[in-house]
């Protein structure tokens, strides 16, 4: 993984071009199962291939909390180290919790390859995936307040460092010139944000009173397949995760009635705080949208867990007690993964409607099973949310009618 934290098109940045092998690395605590773990460390193998990078081995070893030094036990930790020494492809150890500058600076000497944990690896995605302006200064800033409690003075400068008479202190270290690098840049960086955030907000009043409905749910789930279904417009939509970074929005109108649908980034499991902080005016899109439609993966095998995530990630939003609608997406791959060819249709239906009941009952939330693919269902989907749409129209103008 590169170390150069610079984000823009004059510097290529994360790991990226050729195609690196590495290992993945997670602790079985007491909060989670073996196969809760197991799930966690596929999720961290598809951010690996996201950000470029070949799984070759997974590591799991059971603790009742990582070690403050090691992260894994001395044993379990020669083992990983023998692996690495007998596989000379291996240059990467990535590991699916956050390591302090202590742990990863241990773990670089002993085991003489580049170690990235799981936020640092998401940072590094969504710096190879940002394009606009905003995009961009929001990673630069979330990696720079996420190096900061790391830095270790073992690698050269983020930047040359300043010159000029007072500009250094008698006997400051390396280490120390970093750290005020780094702070002037988080300084710089944020009020870059504030005036892109005025902007934003601006853009956002001069929507007028057009009711706005948002797409929110996990990465890879189908959002943006989605946005392009409904708004008949093309949005950037990959199977990879974070295909999205930047919100889009999209002025829609059916039968008569205009609305605005936007697209947003998708959450995930142990996104770094400092991304969701820095990602603010992109995620203030979702604060003041009238309607969420929570898109689901239904073939995914974790996908309650995924749920949990994202109605979590919205409370810390203050945006869990909007009108919602669930959207359980990928219809005909849950098929595939879980009916039988033999079994009956009217089986088939009844698991069908209870799946739906299920979630009605749990989230009580309006649902509705779909398949963005294939289309399936649509027509069922415009016609809830056109009836939502209609009903916020009514709360806001209560004792009018509204002309477009």
């Amino acid at each position: 993984m590169s170390e150069n934290w610079k984000v823009g098109k004059e510097e290529k940045k994360g790991i990226r071009k050729e195609i690196e092998h590495c290992i993945l690395i997670a602790v079985i605590d007491e909060k989670h199962t073996e196969n809760q773990v197991l799930e966690y460390l596929e999720e961290l193998r598809f951010l690996a291939e996201t950000a470029g990078a070949v799984a070759d081995k997974l590591f799991t070893q059971k603790l009742d909390h990582p070690n403050v030094k090691t992260y894994v036990g001395s044993g379990k930790l020669d083992e990983i180290k023998d692996y690495i020494e007998s596989h000379e492809e291996i240059s990467l150890a990535i590991f699916d919790d956050d390591l302090t500058g202590k742990q990863t600076s241990f773990l670089e000497e002993y085991l003489k390859v580049k170690i990235v944990d799981r936020s640092s690896l998401i940072l590094d995605i969504f710096a190879e995936r940002a394009q606009t302006a905003q995009a961009k200064s929001q990673v630069e800033l979330a990696q720079m307040q996420y190096l900061l409690p790391r830095l270790r003075g073992l690698w050269t400068h983020l930047e040359r460092q300043r010159g000029g008479i007072g500009m250094r202190g008698p006997g400051e270290m390396e280490i120390e010139t970093d750290r005020r690098i780094v702070r002037d840049k988080i300084a710089m960086l944020k009020k870059k944000l504030e005036k892109i955030d005025q902007q934003s907000q601006t853009q956002r009043k001069n929507r007028g009173e057009l009711i706005r409905v948002a797409l929110v749910g996990y990465t890879n789930v189908g959002k943006s397949t989605l946005m392009n279904v409904l708004s008949k417009s093309e949005v950037f939509a990959e199977n990879k995760l974070f295909a999205t970074l930047d919100t889009t929005v999209r002025k829609v109108v059916w039968e008569s009635t205009p609305f605005l649908l936007s697209d947003t980034v998708g959450f995930i499991r142990k996104l770094p705080h400092h991304l969701v902080e820095s990602f603010k005016s992109t995620l203030d899109e979702v604060r003041e949208s009238d309607i969420l439609v929570h898109v689901v993966d239904l073939s995914h095998p974790q996908h309650e867990d995924q749920i949990h995530t994202v109605q979590n990630t919205l409370k810390d939003m203050e945006a869990a007690d909007k009108t919602t609608l669930m959207v359980l997406n990928k219809l005909d791959r849950y098929r595939e993964l879980n009916f039988d060819s033999y079994l009956e249709k009217d089986v088939k239906e009844e698991i069908e409607v209870g799946i739906k009941e299920n979630y009605q009952n749990q989230f009580g939330h309006e649902v509705l099973l779909l398949s963005a693919q294939t289309k399936e269902n649509l027509d069922d989907l415009r016609e809830i949310l056109y009836k939502m749409i209609l009903e916020e129209y009514e709360k806001r103008f209560p004792f009018q009618t509204q002309s477009w």
